[in-house]
């Protein structure tokens, strides 16, 4: 199981995954932190993205993705973090760390982690 930052999710939405990326993702079930939704409806809000929650095209996708709460394991296991970052990308990296799921970003913040495995 990968766990997917929202641009990583956006990407394989609007076809823009790179070749190593679309092998990942095709070889592995997908997961995300709730904090994913919030991002991508903000997104949508701001009019940065075409898509809303509401698309039939995202809800097919969403539907086949495990949704990981923000919990208070996930919650405490920010003051692990050997970065920092926007909450939001906090949060889907101490997702990855509580689950023990390798990361599916871009981020080069996140990228830095030596906590962190990526996929």
């Amino acid at each position: 199981m990968l766990n997917l930052d929202t641009h990583i999710l956006i990407f394989a939405l609007i076809g823009d995954l790179k070749p190593a990326e679309r092998d990942a993702l095709s070889r592995d079930s997908w997961s995300m932190s709730a904090i994913v939704l919030w991002e991508l409806s903000t997104l949508a809000r701001l009019g940065r993205i075409e898509y809303d929650l509401d698309d039939p095209e995202l809800s097919s996708l969403l539907s086949r993705i495990r949704v990981w709460p923000v919990d208070l394991a996930v919650c405490r296991k920010l003051r692990d973090l050997d970065f920092s970052s926007d909450p939001a990308d906090e949060i889907i990296a101490a997702t990855s760390l509580v689950h023990r799921i390798p990361l599916m970003t871009r981020d080069r913040k996140m990228r830095g982690s030596k906590l962190l495995q990526f996929a």
